[in-house]
């Protein structure tokens, strides 16, 4: 059985294919380190991870590369109430929502399935053929002063 990243990789060489886009080692390679990424990731640090181990990609080969990801449906895109961008894979992972603290702007992740079947419901009532959804919940932490 393939990993993830194989699985991803010949979805994305599919999607190349069809749009008749140039299959370079610079766009696996950058596939490959996302999909070694295990939480959200701007960039401009996805840039230095390359850069420190030796990858010869260019920002600009990122960036086209990412919108090239985002339109097939391998990475997703976040915005948390921050200027940049965050994303994360979208292929193979287990699908959950956000929560954000709006004073630490920690991320947290969890699960709910119920959350997911009504986005499903929803698509459906509304004659879409469901691909993902996001749900994200802002708040800041409560204190009790008693």
């Amino acid at each position: 059985m393939k990993n993830t990243f194989e699985e991803a990789k010949t979805k994305f060489i599919d999607y190349l294919t069809r749009h008749n886009l140039r299959k370079t080692q610079g766009r696996y390679d950058i596939l490959y380190e996302i999909y070694e990424i295990d939480k959200h990731f701007e960039v401009e640090n996805l840039y230095i991870t390359l850069r420190n181990k030796n990858y010869h990609i260019s920002r600009a080969t990122i960036y086209n590369t990412i919108d090239l990801l985002l339109d097939c449906a391998l990475i997703v895109r976040h915005s948390f109430g921050t200027k940049a961008g965050s994303y994360e894979k979208a292929f193979g992972i287990n699908k959950h929502d956000h929560l954000i603290n709006t004073d630490t702007k920690d991320v947290i992740e969890f699960e709910n399935l119920e959350i997911n079947e009504i986005a499903k419901k929803i698509a459906k009532q509304n004659n879409l053929d469901f691909s993902h959804y996001s749900f994200t919940v802002y708040g800041k932490p409560i204190t009790n002063f008693e």
